[in-house]
């Protein structure tokens, strides 16, 4: 679906990494790994690999309402992921993984997102290693309960409690009823010192890399490290909000994937 002029590289940049989902048929296997079973966030959704395919030049992530059994239950646990008796919604979420991590650059996203009551899409970034938070984490396009989110994650002295600079948009607030039926460029611009998070040109979020210290022992600033990028579509949870009146199959549609760096 890209243009050409959508593929110029931004002015003093080169393209390093891009996914032009140009080929029908499953995700690049050298390109994206799949995150596999109920992930984080008390989400209510069975990541599985059958839910994301690639055709008309889009990579489609289709969240789907079905039961069947969850094959990580135990009777008994207090575990979230293993109490569930059964599945009842599957989706999918992509993932570079140690297929790719960059420091510094433009990474750019267009997409379209369902935004109907329990959908959780995002397109975001973990530091390729150190665990959550003080690996970071970037959230260049999150949206759920009708609000669009850009954050930036770090780590604080308590182990899995981050610092958060989170900024959020109601899409009502793009004075547009359209929104939501349209494709949209994602971008986070990220250089030695800053980073910024910005929807079709309009900056969302900004941080100041210099204040993201970890606050742990190491001291570490996991911004000046490399990054991994995730997509996915997730439902309900802690945020996600309510599905149960959602009509099902939702989508979330991606044009194009790139990362650009300075020449």
């Amino acid at each position: 679906m890209s243009t050409d002029a959508h593929k110029r590289a931004p002015a003093g940049m080169k393209l390093v990494w891009a996914d032009e989902f140009d080929r029908d048929g499953a995700p690049d296997p050298t390109k994206w790994e799949f995150e596999k079973g109920f992930a984080r966030n008390e989400e209510h959704q069975w990541y599985q690999p059958e839910n994301a395919r690639v055709k008309d030049g889009l990579l489609v992530i289709e969240a789907r309402r079905e039961r069947k059994p969850n094959p990580t239950y135990k009777a008994g646990s207090t575990d979230w992921r293993t109490r569930r008796e059964s599945i009842n919604y599957t989706s999918s979420s992509l993932i570079t993984g140690q297929k790719g991590a960059w420091r510094y650059g433009r990474f750019e996203m267009r997409g379209r997102i369902n935004t109907r009551p329990g959908m959780w899409p995002a397109f975001w970034t973990v530091g390729k290693s150190g665990e959550w938070p003080s690996g970071g984490e970037i959230d260049i396009m999150e949206f759920y309960r009708g609000k669009l989110l850009a954050n930036f994650v770090w780590g604080t002295n308590q182990r899995w409690k981050g610092n958060w600079n989170a900024k959020s948009k109601p899409i009502s607030e793009f004075n547009d009823p359209e929104w939501s039926q349209k494709f949209h460029v994602w971008a986070m611009d990220w250089d030695e010192n800053t980073l910024t998070i910005s929807v079709d040109g309009l900056v969302l979020n900004t941080q100041d890399i210099n204040k993201t210290i970890n606050g742990n022992a190491e001291a570490k600033n996991p911004f000046r490290a490399p990054q991994t990028i995730i997509i996915n579509l997730a439902i309900g949870g802690q945020n996600g909000g309510d599905p149960s009146a959602t009509e099902f199959p939702a989508r979330f549609e991606v044009d194009y994937v790139r990362v650009y760096q300075r020449k």
